[in-house]
């Protein structure tokens, strides 16, 4: 799901958080890695420091979108006290994805079989139409089943958000789960 990746461009390392977006090198390859979504060509697509910087919003937007979706449980812990307001963030979200109209178009390839693409209504710039997808997906998630089964994932150190596959699962990954039956081993053992 495009939203969960791009919430997940803050993740928890043993140094600390890592921000994938912190840099407009780091927008460029995380915009590359997810061009055919964007409609970007990925060997030439450069981001800029606006662009970089509207996506950063928007994450933060959808973040807080997400906090409120997992509540009561709390929230990710890599920036709560930094997440806009609820009413700012679903405000944003909706504007962004409002701001490139898509349709569907069929397209029919001579050697092969019909197939759906969405696309945008109207001509729009790389950086409206990476705003729009990723401000869509995360409508797309909210709004829909996925939304009852988004989680913050409660291992040690980790700020992830995930949606939960089957009824025992407790962690975003095997290594959060790991990590996380690691910390109760040591605090139990260290208690005796």
């Amino acid at each position: 799901m495009l939203a969960l990746d791009l919430v997940s461009t803050i993740r928890a390392s043993r140094t600390g958080l890592t921000d994938t977006l912190a840099d407009v090198a780091g927008m460029t390859a995380w915009g590359r890695a997810h061009a055919d979504v964007f409609g970007l060509d990925a060997t030439s697509f450069v981001a800029d420091e606006t662009l970089r910087a509207e996506v950063v919003e928007l994450r933060q937007a959808v973040r807080a979108l997400f906090a409120r979706a997992v509540s009561p449980e709390p929230p990710s812990s890599a920036d709560a006290h930094l997440l806009p307001p609820f009413a700012e963030a679903l405000h944003l979200v909706n504007a962004t994805a409002a701001a490139v109209p898509l349709v569907p178009r069929l397209d029919w390839p001579a050697d092969g079989a019909p197939n759906l693409a969405i696309v945008p209504a109207d001509p729009a710039s790389e950086s409206a139409r990476v705003r729009a997808a990723l401000a869509g997906s995360a409508i797309e998630l909210l709004a829909g089943p996925s939304r009852e089964r988004l989680r913050t994932c409660p291992a040690p150190r980790c700020v992830l958000y995930f949606v939960k596959d089957h009824a025992r699962q407790e962690w975003c990954s095997v290594a959060c789960g790991n990590r996380a039956r690691a910390a109760r081993h040591y605090r139990q053992h260290k208690a005796h």
